[in-house]
């Protein structure tokens, strides 16, 4: 009989399998076209270039030609996106696969003060109206905002728009997107409503010990009311549970109790359920019990709503279970559940964290604790019709499955079998909709990173800007010195020949100053093109994974590549790292690429111990890009498992020569292969190298040697050759 059962159980299995194959195979027949367009301006009907054009929740953009023509891939009922510093953003929603035209106006920039607040106000009015509905529209009307404030005199208003930024990625879940805008709001002044923000996104973003550090300081703040307060001693509580203090936690939220109760602060009801877990958490029941009891108590006594009631009432359920006083547990939620029954029959709004699916599985699991199966079986049949109609698949599956674990533990094994054939439908609609929100969070992120990478730009070219003015006023002051020192030479005929010596010496000292300045300043902007460009690529291996839906390697690639990004900014800002630092790097960078071309190459990395590479220095990120080019555009084609082969060994003049070697297909074949458009396009990484090699030897005396041979003959390959002297 069991081995009849088992049968059954694979079988349906199988045919879950199968018609989870059928709905992948429907889903992708529905391919999208290629929509093919021109943007013209509005009055003279010209075309116009490098406009962006996406889809909203789609892939990465794509800009218009000399032209004005773009192509991009689309479906009927996408919302486009056409968008520009330079015009007024248009949004066209698709309803067929016809080409479009789309005329745009151009972006009005006020040229006086007035002008230009006016119509900063009313760009963040138009973020705010669009904040919770269309986050794409929200970013763009900030990021005209930040376009029109590069003065300095508008300060204020460009801290505004920071905050409101901020406030958009709150909403929206971007946690650390709005922990970056909040202190770029913030910026050297002090304002206790934007930190209070500042350290909620920071609980947010689960960092807890600078929410700690924000919210102590806030403790000493006079508030206009006592909401702020209540916030304030709640979240440092919050804070302090997660980093595992929880006596001063109960402290601070006890405080935050006895305000809120005071100034009937809607929180009272949650933060007194929260000191009885925190109670809990140390063992205390008769407080937790206490607490969790009483804000039931002030739900009723401040005329909450009766979800509040419910809700602060479940929370005592939930106490009862985790102690296993399972008749207590099953008194109070069947009692909740006729009231809950009530709410909505009469149309009243049904809070998720305490829908009718969810309590009637709730009183089945405490049944089932007690063995009363029996008991149990028309919860959970309720809990599953609720949930199908709510649409609630996560507590429809789980009820399902435990319903068909009860029925094989009373002996039911036909309805067993039924229920486990309707919970592996279920588990298969759930992954295809957990499949379509990940991809969904996918396309979000990139659209946001896109956004925000475009509003960095202009506080970017606004620092960039200050600085030339800088440099242009201390040139300024120095032709001025200069001019004087002339001028003394002229009236101070007598030591003549002393002043000329003197201004020859300031002149070779400030001209030589202005060369290392000039140098520091190239380094700078080529490590910031640097770093983008190696993240760009990484991200990519990390796309790879989870567009093959490989979620435990790219678990374990997130991890790897986290640590690869930390010591990648740890180095970003120095002109010279340790050698051995750029050694881990490179022994990390080289594992997730073999991670991910496993069947494409070995390689092998050979370190002469007797080097002491502490007692080298080289430029970060400088050895990086010729093993991504040996990977991707030498072993990456070979038909047949390749070797790339790193060896660090000491020559006899101190210095140390690191080689680079790969059997791929070499450079010309390489190049080959390109396409066209490739061809066009010059590399950025290696031209950023060869100018860092150059400045850097010019400032350290020649450090860095590099060569780079092509090896032909039986076989192919390349070989790259650094030499490093010591410090």
């Amino acid at each position: 009989m069991k081995q009849l059962i088992l049968i059954f159980f694979m079988v349906f299995s199988f045919l879950g399998y199968s018609q989870e194959a059928k709905t992948k195979n429907k889903d992708k027949s529905k391919t999208t076209f290629n929509l093919k367009g021109v943007v013209k301006d509005f009055e003279s009907k010209k075309p116009i270039r490098d406009i962006e054009v996406y889809v909203v929740g789609g892939g990465l953009p794509e800009y218009t030609d000399e032209l004005g023509k773009f192509s991009i891939r689309a479906k009927v009922g996408d919302e486009l996106v056409i968008t520009g510093l330079d015009i007024v953003p248009v949004y066209h929603t698709l309803t067929s696969n016809d080409d479009v035209e789309v005329l745009v106006r151009g972006f009005y920039v006020p040229n006086n003060s007035k002008e230009v607040k006016q119509m900063h106000t009313s760009l963040l009015d138009s973020a705010k109206m669009y904040k919770k509905t269309s986050i794409e529209k929200s970013l763009t009307a900030i990021e005209k905002s930040l376009r029109l404030l590069q003065l300095d005199e508008y300060e204020k208003e460009r801290m505004a728009s920071y905050e409101l930024l901020g406030d958009v990625y709150m909403y929206w879940k971007q946690f650390d997107l709005a922990v970056s805008n909040y202190k770029n709001a913030i910026g050297g002044a002090s304002n206790a409503e934007l930190s209070l923000k500042l350290g909620k996104a920071y609980l947010k973003n689960k960092q807890y010990a600078e929410a700690k550090d924000v919210f102590t300081k806030l403790l000493d703040t006079t508030w206009k009311d006592d909401h702020s307060r209540v916030e304030v001693l709640n979240s440092l509580a919050e804070a302090l549970v997660q980093l595992e203090e929880i006596d001063k936690s109960i402290e601070y939220r006890k405080k935050a109790l006895d305000l809120a109760v005071k100034s009937n602060d809607e929180l009272a009801v949650a933060i007194s359920a929260k000191l009885g877990e925190s109670y809990a958490a140390i063992g205390d029941n008769s407080n937790a019990l206490g607490y969790l009891n009483g804000s039931v108590v002030i739900a009723k006594e401040n005329s909450r709503s009766e979800f509040d009631v419910l809700k602060a009432s479940e929370n005592t359920a939930d106490f009862y279970n985790a102690n296993q006083l399972y008749d207590k547990e099953i008194e109070i939620r069947q009692e909740n559940l006729k009231k809950m029954e009530s709410l909505v029959a009469n149309d009243s709004l049904v809070l998720d964290s305490i829908s009718l699916q969810k309590m009637n599985y709730k009183i089945a699991r405490a049944y089932i604790s007690k063995n009363a199966f029996t008991l149990a079986i028309p919860y959970l049949k309720e809990s599953i019709k609720q949930a199908s109609e709510q649409k609630d698949i996560v507590v429809e599956k789980d009820a399902t499955r435990k319903l068909s674990e009860l029925y094989r533990t009373v002996g039911d094994f036909k309805k067993a079998l039924e229920s486990y054939q309707s919970y592996v439908a279920l588990v298969d609609t759930l992954y295809r909709k957990k499949e379509q929100q990940i991809s969904q969070a996918n396309r979000f992120r990139n659209d946001i990173a896109t956004k925000q990478a475009r509003i960095k730009s202009l506080e970017n070219d606004r620092e960039l800007q200050r600085s030339k003015m800088a440099l242009a006023i201390k040139n300024q002051q120095l032709t001025v010195e200069s001019n004087h020192k002339k001028q003394l030479t002229i009236y101070l005929l007598i030591i003549g020949l002393t002043l000329l010596a003197l201004t020859a010496y300031f002149f070779f000292r400030n001209n030589k100053q202005q060369k290392i300045t000039n140098n520091l300043l190239a380094l700078k902007s080529l490590r910031s093109q640097m770093n983008p460009h190696f993240i760009f690529n990484a991200l990519n291996s990390v796309n790879h994974y989870i567009a093959t839906n490989d979620e435990r390697n790219a678990n374990r690639f997130l991890s790897q590549f986290s640590s690869l990004m930390r010591s990648v900014l740890e180095n970003s800002e120095e002109d010279v790292i340790p050698f051995s630092k750029e050694v881990e790097l490179l022994k990390l960078y080289v594992k997730l690429e073999h991670s991910r071309f496993t069947d494409k190459f070995d390689f092998e990395f050979d370190l002469d111990e007797t080097i002491d590479t502490d007692n080298y220095q080289i430029p970060p990120m400088l050895l990086q890009p010729y093993v991504e080019n040996a990977i991707w555009h030498g072993l990456r084609y070979r038909d047949t498992k390749g070797l790339l082969r790193i060896q660090i060994v000491k020559n006899e003049d101190a210095s140390i020569k690191i080689e680079i070697l790969d059997n791929g297909i070499g450079r010309k074949q390489s190049k080959a292969l390109k396409t066209e458009h490739q061809k066009k396009k010059t590399s950025k990484a290696m031209g950023n190298i060869d100018r860092r090699i150059q400045i850097l030897n010019t400032m350290y005396k020649d450090i860095v040697s590099v060569m780079i041979e092509d090896i032909e003959g039986v076989e192919t390959g390349t070989r790259v050759t650094v030499i490093l002297k010591p410090n």
